[in-house]
Parts: structure tokens; C-alpha cells; sequence
């Protein structure tokens, strides 16, 4: 009962804060999305031309988009729920040096045994497989279980915004004075500024992401690097869970399974070792 209490308690205010974001977030999409349909724009023509292909794949990959915001949002990101098992043995810990073994620790928040690449999340009160960051946008961590599909969200969500862009600009036509023109085109200003501005941070925010997952590094690991037990006494070119450029992608995008981090450490820190 303890638990359940302290586990409802932790989620109430995460879940009020994450219900204010994602309404904001789907207005937001749907009016500009609306002011594009309904301004004259490349859109509209091509409705009077009766051309339905490009409206109907715009307003497909828009639905698209939010499908996958709420889902990345709203599904578990590697949430650590139970004592992670100790996978580090004596006789695997006597195989390299003592000094690079991190020891298994116990999270000071929610005390349990936390994984190798876990991490405490205060806002979501929980311990995150492979933890890469907690999103405000989404209301959620991304860790193991979301990390693709918060990429896959960011590319759509890019295309979107890049061919919202695009549509927008086709909106302005020249009148006679300045006063009557930023009044014909008010509204499709604000949409073209703000998916401008939301088109350069997931352009940026993509491009990190997938640095990262070419380096199988997370953004936690990257930006507190000496913070972090299991890497804070490497040197700033090593990386012990670096397959490969191809080999961490192939890992990233298309391997569903839960990795055993610990013996990846091992067996890599055994390697630079001999």
C-alpha cells in the first residue's frame, strides 16, 4: 500500500503538468495546420483545383506526427520498478581492474539497485533505463524503451514542419500598402514564425540525437560525463560501449531487446585491459 501511495503521489503532479502540455501541443498543431487549410495558400489551390493528393498526405503526415508525440510521450521509457540483478560476479570483477569495475549502487530517491546507464528522474520520480533526458515537451523521460521512437517523432515531425514552412511562404502575396498587408497576413505570420522556430530546434535536437546514437552515448552521458561512475575515470576518447558507427545505429534502430550494459562494461574494459 506504501508503494501504490508513494508511486500515485510521485505521478499526480507529472501527470497535471503533462496534461497542460500535450493540450497545448495538439492546439498548436491543429491551428496552424488550419490556418494553412484555410489561407490562401498551396494548399487551398490545390482543394479548388480539385488536386486532393498533396492536402490529404499533408493532413496524414500531420496526424502521423501527433500520433507519435503522444506515443513517445505517454509510453514507459525504461522506468526501473524492481532491483535490477547484479550481473558484475567476483570472478568477472577479478578479470579486470578494480579500479574501472563501478559498483552496483543503490538509488538515494527510490532505493533500488540501479542498472548500468540508469538514472533518477526527480520529475518522473522513477529510475530510467538508460537514461538520455527528461523532455518538457513531451512530459516524459526518454530512456531504452522510447529513445527511437523520440527520434522517428523528430524526423516527422521535421518533414512536417519543413513542408509547413514551405506552404506558409506561398501564402504571401504583395498589396498595396504595409498596414493592409500584415493585416491580410497576421495570422499566417505567427504560423510561419512559430514553425520556423520549431523547425530549427528539432532540426538541431535531431542532429544531436543522432551523434549520439552513432557514438551509443546518451545526452546525460555526453554532458556529465565526469559525473558519471562509469566513466568519470576514462579518458574523453574512450567510450566502452562504442561498437562502431554502423554496428550502434544497427543496435539503436533495429535491436528490440534489453541490453545487459554490465557486460558490455566488462567485456569491453577486458579487452582495453589486456
Amino acid at each position: 500500500a506504501y508503494t501504490f501511495n508513494t508511486f500515485v503521489l510521485r505521478r499526480r503532479p507529472v501527470f497535471r503538468s503533462g496534461l497542460w502540455v500535450r493540450a497545448a501541443h495538439t492546439v498548436l498543431t491543429w491551428s496552424i495546420t488550419l490556418i494553412l487549410f484555410l489561407h490562401d495558400t498551396d494548399l487551398r489551390r490545390c482543394e479548388e483545383r480539385g488536386e486532393l493528393l498533396i492536402p490529404v498526405v499533408f493532413f496524414l503526415l500531420v496526424v502521423l506526427s501527433v500520433l507519435l508525440y503522444f506515443a513517445v510521450s505517454l509510453m514507459d521509457p525504461g522506468f526501473v520498478l524492481e532491483d535490477a540483478a547484479q550481473v558484475l560476479t567476483e570472478e568477472t570483477e577479478q578479470m579486470i581492474p578494480d579500479s574501472s569495475v563501478p559498483r552496483v549502487r543503490r538509488c538515494g530517491y527510490c532505493f533500488l539497485l540501479q542498472p548500468m546507464r540508469a538514472r533518477h528522474c526527480a520529475s518522473c520520480g522513477h529510475c530510467v533505463r538508460r537514461f538520455d533526458h527528461h523532455c518538457p515537451w513531451i512530459s516524459n523521460c526518454v530512456g531504452e524503451r522510447n529513445h527511437r521512437v523520440f527520434v522517428l517523432y523528430l524526423s516527422v515531425q521535421l518533414l512536417t514542419l519543413l513542408w509547413a514552412t514551405h506552404i506558409a511562404l506561398s501564402g504571401f502575396s504583395p498589396v498595396a500598402s504595409w498596414e493592409h498587408w500584415f493585416k491580410v497576413h497576421v495570422f499566417l505570420l505567427g504560423a510561419l514564425s512559430v514553425v520556423g522556430v520549431f523547425s530549427l530546434v528539432v532540426l538541431i535536437l535531431l542532429g544531436c540525437h543522432l551523434y549520439l546514437a552513432s557514438m551509443n552515448c546518451t545526452t546525460w552521458e555526453f554532458m556529465s560525463r565526469h559525473r558519471v561512475s562509469y566513466l568519470k575515470n576514462m579518458s574523453e576518447e574512450q567510450n566502452p560501449f562504442d561498437r562502431g558507427v554502423l554496428c550502434n545505429l544497427w543496435a539503436f534502430f533495429c535491436v528490440c531487446r534489453a541490453e545487459i550494459w554490465e557486460q558490455v562494461y566488462v567485456k569491453n574494459s577486458t579487452l582495453n585491459s589486456v
